[in-house]
């Protein structure tokens, strides 16, 4: 259970916010996840979801790039919700399980496609070091150039975000979902 209400109902915030509510509603379906709390305050999530949609459906990165460093995201922040969530919508974007569990248990990628284990070791190191070193980011712009490098560290940065968000407030996926070992 959650540390706070989880914010689901549009009855549940003030008249005021009702359009960041719908938006956020619109957009994804329904409010769940980290919306769910972000709610708490709607500025934050409505600014937040103007950016995820931008990541999700925008970006230059391919889909299974994208869903690569969203799941080494929720892995390297130990995010249960966020990988849950994510590890289906990668699978159907052509990521194997293979790579799925590369990263859920923190192996070498030196066995897996090299776009895959640049943009693995990319976010493990701006995860865990707070940076990325010159090998690894030089090896990122000649692949994706300087915007796709832009939106490789905002995408992880955002998923880190979110993770944050849903680690704080205990917020857990269904039963049944991916689990991180």
């Amino acid at each position: 259970m959650a540390r706070v209400k989880q914010i689901t109902e549009k009855n549940e915030i003030s008249a005021e916010h009702e359009e960041i509510f719908d938006s956020i509603a619109s957009s994804r379906g329904r409010i769940s996840g980290p919306f769910s709390v972000l709610l708490h305050s709607p500025e934050i999530a409505g600014r937040a979801a103007h950016l995820g949609a931008y990541i999700r459906f925008e970006s230059l990165l391919d889909d299974d790039e994208r869903e690569v460093a969203i799941i080494t995201a929720a892995r390297e922040m130990n995010c249960n919700y966020e990988w849950a969530y994510h590890v289906p919508i990668a699978i159907q974007a052509g990521v194997s399980q293979e790579v799925v569990d590369v990263i859920n248990q923190r192996d070498s990628t030196s066995e897996i496609d090299s776009n895959y284990a640049l943009i693995i070791e990319y976010a493990r190191q701006l995860i865990n070091a707070k940076k990325v070193d010159d090998e690894t980011f030089n090896r990122a712009v000649t692949k994706y150039g300087n915007q796709g490098v832009t939106e490789l560290t905002a995408t992880i940065g955002y998923y880190g975000m979110l993770a944050c968000a849903l680690n704080v407030f205990e917020v857990t996926p269904e039963a049944g979902k991916p689990a991180l070992i």
